[in-house]
C-alpha cells in the first residue's frame, strides 16, 4: 500500500488511488501543531464526505524514529483493531505505513463540529460519564482475550518495569524542579512516593487485561453529540482500570471527582457488562490504576520530544495536581 510522506503528496491522483474513487481536487489546511505528527483537514471534490482528516508523520528522522512504535500502533488500531471493539473513534478510509515505520498515512472521518476537550480546564460530570461509557466499549469486547498477547503491542515485562521505576524517579525530580514555582509541598511529596511503587503497579493484576488506549484524557477526546476517542499511538494491553483511573484522575476537576467518582466508576462498570467482574473489583482496579496519572504526566513532561510551551505547562501541572490529590484521597498505595 502506498504511503504519502508529505502533504504535497496528497494529490488528487494519489487520493483517488487510495480511496478507490475519483478525486478531482483537494485543498489541505493544517490542524493543530503536532511535533512528530502532522494533521490536515482535506477539502475534497469527490462523491464522498466533503472533508477528511489526514494524519502523517512529522519532525526530523531522529524524532520520528523515537515514536515508530506509536506510528505502528495507531495505524494498526485503525486498520486492524477498531473493528473488533465498540469504542467510538473516527472511521478510517485508508491507512498505510512504510516498512521502516518512519512515515505513515491515515485518512479519517472529520468529526467537525465536535471539539476536543481541554486538559487544563477539566470536564464536567456529564462529559466524564459519556467518556467512561465510551471507554467501556474499548475494554469489554476483548476483555481477557488471550489473542491480545499475540499482538506485539507495547507492554512491560518484569525487568522493564524495574527500569521504568528508575526512569520515573529521575523524571520526578526534574518535574518538581521545573515546576517548583507552582507545585505545593503535598503534591511534591506524593510525586516522590510514586517511583518506588511503579514496578508493582505495572505488574499488578495480570489476570485482568484488555486493549488500552494508554492516554485516554480530554485532549484525546472529541465532544459532540457523542464522545469519540482519537490519537491511538499509546495503544497497549494491560489492566483496564489504568485507562479508567487515568481519565478520571487527570481530567475531572478534583472537587467534582471527590463527589462523583463512585457514580462515574459505577457508570463505567454498568456499561462494561463483563460477566463475573464485580463492582467491588472494578473500584479496586480503579484505585490501583490511579498511578497511571503521574506516570504518564512525568514521562510526557520530561521525556517527550515536543517543545515546551505555556499550554503544555498548564496541562502537565493540572494533571499532576489532580492525580496526586486522587492518590491521597483513594489511599492508593495501600491498594497495590
Amino acid at each position: 500500500m502506498s504511503v504519502a510522506a508529505t502533504v504535497d503528496e496528497l494529490t488528487p491522483a494519489w487520493l483517488s488511488a487510495a480511496l478507490g474513487r475519483e478525486v478531482t481536487a483537494v485543498r489541505a489546511e493544517r490542524v493543530g501543531a503536532g511535533q512528530v505528527g502532522a494533521t490536515y483537514r482535506l477539502h475534497l471534490a469527490w462523491d464522498g464526505p466533503r472533508t477528511l482528516i489526514a494524519k502523517l508523520a512529522a519532525g526530523d528522522e531522529d524524532a520520528r524514529a523515537r515514536v515508530v512504535i506509536g506510528y505502528r500502533s495507531e495505524v494498526r488500531f485503525y486498520t486492524e483493531l477498531a473493528s473488533t471493539v465498540d469504542v467510538r473513534t473516527p472511521a478510517c478510509w485508508y491507512g498505510a505505513i512504510a516498512d521502516d515505520g518512519l512515515t505513515f498515512t491515515l485518512l479519517l472521518d472529520d468529526l467537525t463540529p465536535a471539539v476536543p476537550g481541554v486538559q487544563a480546564d477539566g470536564c464536567d460530570v456529564a462529559q466524564a460519564i459519556a467518556a467512561v461509557e465510551n471507554l467501556a466499549g474499548l475494554h469489554a469486547p476483548r476483555w481477557c482475550d488471550p489473542t491480545l498477547k499475540e499482538l506485539d503491542l507495547f507492554s512491560l515485562d518484569a525487568s522493564a518495569a524495574d527500569v521504568l521505576g528508575e526512569v520515573i524517579r529521575n523524571g520526578v525530580e526534574q518535574f518538581i524542579e521545573r515546576y517548583a514555582h507552582a507545585i505545593d509541598v503535598a503534591d511534591a511529596a506524593t510525586l516522590r512516593e510514586v517511583p518506588p511503587a511503579i514496578p508493582e503497579f505495572l505488574r499488578s493484576r495480570p489476570e485482568r487485561f484488555a486493549l488500552l488506549h494508554g492516554d485516554y484524557r480530554l485532549d484525546n477526546l472529541m465532544f459532540g453529540d457523542e464522545v469519540h476517542a482519537v490519537d491511538w499511538q499509546t495503544l497497549a494491553v494491560g489492566l483496564p482500570g489504568r485507562d479508567l483511573a487515568y481519565f478520571l484522575g487527570t481530567s475531572l476537576r478534583t472537587a467534582d471527582r471527590r463527589v462523583h467518582e463512585k457514580e462515574i466508576v459505577t457508570a463505567y462498570h454498568r456499561a462494561l457488562g463483563v460477566v463475573g467482574y464485580e463492582g467491588s473489583e472494578c473500584w479496586s482496579d480503579y484505585r490501583v490504576g490511579i498511578f497511571q496519572g503521574p506516570l504518564i504526566t512525568v514521562l510526557g513532561a520530561v521525556y517527550a520530544t515536543a517543545e515546551r510551551c505555556d499550554r503544555a505547562d498548564r496541562m502537565f501541572l493540572a494533571m499532576a495536581r489532580r492525580s496526586c490529590a486522587a492518590i491521597r484521597d483513594l489511599d492508593a498505595f495501600s491498594a497495590l
